[in-house]
């Protein structure tokens, strides 16, 4: 596995890997219309590009394939965090998480976390600062809003 910088031509796939891995992932915490409301198949790829370069963005890529993707901001907010649902549970998420933190120099690393990846940031030493509802396309999910202090 190779981890490098996003570039604009990543754009496409991302929004795939994206729609994919939360229809496949979080199937088990989330019912069909929370999924289709959190990842309808139709992002606004000129504002993803957008924000993905404006932000510290990395792709993780194996054999020439995308299998994860992650984004920081300069205020220490990890935005976006996601593998290949083909790749799971293979310390892809743990490497882009590991160079995301150490992008800027801030004293916390803040994220919204599904019910999903929660564990995950648990595991990481993050704790959960509250649960709250999210509204997207009118319906409510569920996230948890969790810090990790460096």
């Amino acid at each position: 596995m190779t981890i490098r910088r996003y570039k604009s031509a990543d754009c496409v796939v991302l929004a795939k890997l994206f729609y994919d891995t939360v229809h496949a992932v979080n199937v088990h915490d989330y019912t069909e219309e929370q999924l289709n409301a959190w990842a309808s198949g139709t992002v606004d790829l000129s504002q993803w590009d957008s924000s993905l370069s404006r932000h510290f963005s990395l792709v993780a890529e194996e054999n020439g394939i995308i299998i994860g993707f992650g984004d920081i901001d300069e205020s220490g907010y990890l935005d976006r965090l996601f593998v290949h649902k083909d790749y799971q549970r293979r310390g892809i998420a743990s490497a882009l998480c590991d160079a995301l933190e150490r992008a800027y120099p801030v004293d916390k690393i803040s994220a919204h976390a599904s019910i999903t990846a929660k564990p995950f940031f648990l595991s990481r030493g993050y704790e959960l600062i509250k649960e709250q509802q999210v509204c997207r396309a009118g319906v409510l999910l569920t996230n948890f809003v969790m810090e990790k202090q460096l």
